[in-house]
């Protein structure tokens, strides 16, 4: 059964799996002290540059949490989308990691804006209230939608103009630069994010996550800050094997454009069946829509999917780097007999 519900389904891309096995060949040092951390990092430099500090962690809420924890004293508050992966998907973690208060925004399309962002900090310098530090964002949204440059740079000069700082969750940040036809840069370090984490998991890693900063000032303490919160890997290698593999030869882009076309080609089937209402912009590598409920677990029986809102029936489909043209069209089959 191919699912639909999350690209964290998907197996691990080939490449990637060949140079986890070419890691697999040999002793060499651990906790990162190796060739194979020291190449990744220099991969990201070519994308990002070299004033940068990039460390490897587990997973993608170790990544968002110990990017806030490193901006963020626990008297502070974090302000993010009402649908924010940190807010919605990460349980209590950021607040137990980080003592910090998340404050939802209400957003439009999984975005959020600096009119609805400046409304939610209040009483600045009130020492009975949490001080606002993070404006924290996700590339592509929750909703599968992508902040254009403009968009993040006028976050950014919000950020600015209120001492806060601007934290990107890019756990699906290849998705975002197909979509926008831009390279990582030019949204995240020249559009003014602080921190970013860098996903590597959803677009064909087995696992890891890079939690890069562009001010290296702000990551003095972070390596005990990974430590305490037990993301540092003793066999760094194959974290940064991966991400090796994963930025070497547009790995990256072919998966994304990959992933996205299958998204296209979904939103393009299903707009044709009534009854079927698309509700999202579909800009990266899902589709969000509302489907008859008495369908929903025939259809999540052979096609598994998650329904995203129980009131509207609203459902999420992701399409993954290894989904093909045949199981979107064969799902679309699926879906329209079921309704008719």
């Amino acid at each position: 059964m191919k699912a639909f519900a999350s690209d964290n389904y998907s197996g691990v891309h080939p490449e990637v799996m060949d140079a986890l096995v070419r890691a697999n060949s040999e002793h060499v040092g651990s906790y990162g002290n190796d060739e194979y951390t020291g190449r990744a990092v220099e991969k990201f430099k070519t994308f990002f540059g070299n004033n940068i500090e990039v460390y490897f962690v587990y997973n993608g809420t170790g990544a968002n949490v110990l990017g806030l924890s490193a901006l963020t004293q626990s008297f502070n508050s974090i302000l993010c989308s009402e649908f924010a992966h940190i807010y919605v998907d990460e349980s209590t973690a950021p607040e137990t990691f980080t003592h910090c208060r998340l404050v939802p925004v209400p957003s439009m399309h999984g975005k959020i804006y600096p009119d609805q962002i400046e409304a939610k900090i209040q009483r600045v310098s009130d020492q009975h209230h949490p001080q606002a530090k993070v404006i924290s964002i996700s590339q592509a949204t929750e909703y599968a939608t992508v902040y254009t440059i403009d968009e993040i740079k006028a976050i950014s000069t919000l950020a600015k103009k209120h001492n806060l700082y601007l934290h990107m969750d890019g756990s699906r940040i290849a998705n975002a630069a197909v979509h926008l036809h831009q390279d990582f840069a030019a949204f995240t370090r020249d559009a003014g994010v602080d921190v970013l984490s860098f996903g590597g998991t959803k677009n064909g890693m087995m696992f890891g996550e890079a939690v890069i900063f562009f001010n290296p000032e702000l990551a003095k303490s972070f390596a005990y800050q990974r430590k305490q919160g037990m993301q540092l890997h003793s066999k760094t290698r194959f974290i940064a094997a991966q991400f090796e593999a994963l930025l070497t030869n547009d790995l990256w882009k072919r998966n994304a454009q990959h992933t996205n076309a299958m998204a296209a080609l979904l939103e393009k089937e299903v707009r044709t069946i009534k009854g079927i209402t698309v509700t999202q912009p579909v800009q990266a590598n899902g589709v969000f829509a509302t489907l008859p409920k008495n369908i929903v677990p025939a259809l999540q029986q052979e096609n598994f999917f998650y329904v995203w809102n129980e009131v509207t029936s609203e459902v999420r489909w992701m399409c993954s780097w290894d989904t093909t043209e045949e199981e979107v069209k064969e799902f679309a089959s699926k879906l329209k007999k079921l309704i008719f």
